[in-house]
């Protein structure tokens, strides 16, 4: 039952290069220890269209991207999308390995998804803007840029 709700609303998405292998990394690392949102994780991956440009995608939403989106209830939520370690709910900072973070990732502005809570609960929501990040920009950290103190 859960994954054929997961499926009903699952619009085209896009990562960039970068985020695709260390996101396949990250889920092959999760595999034993939460195999289930691994495994969500990796259908994500396995679907997305595969961006190789030089650039960011800049309405997409990346690593390090922080979006603003309208969840079903109508309430407004930015949240930035980081890696496990980088996770503090109280400032926003969802981890990938979160169904909602599963469901950001890839979305453009604009486009809507229906996703499963961790407890069973069918939600939708929909992409009203993304800002990217350092992270989302391909090679930043190899360049030595550094992350501001309001995107860390």
């Amino acid at each position: 039952m859960r994954k054929d709700s997961k499926r009903r609303n699952r619009p085209e998405i896009i990562l960039n290069i970068r985020d695709s292998e260390r996101l396949s990394d990250l889920a092959a690392a999760a595999m034993d220890r939460a195999p289930e949102i691994a495994e969500q994780l990796m259908s994500e991956i396995e679907r997305a269209e595969i961006s190789t440009g030089p650039s960011g995608l800049p309405a997409v939403a990346q690593m390090g991207s922080t979006v603003l989106f309208k969840s079903d209830d109508g309430q407004h939520k930015h949240v930035t999308l980081v890696f496990p370690g980088e996770a503090d709910i109280s400032r926003g900072r969802i981890s990938i390995l979160t169904p909602i973070g599963i469901a950001l990732i890839g979305l453009s502005e604009g486009q809507s998804i229906t996703w499963v809570t961790r407890d069973g609960r069918e939600r939708g929501l929909t992409v009203l803007s993304v800002k990217q990040g350092v992270d989302a920009i391909p090679n930043a950290s190899d360049r030595g840029e550094k992350r501001s103190e309001s995107e860390r």
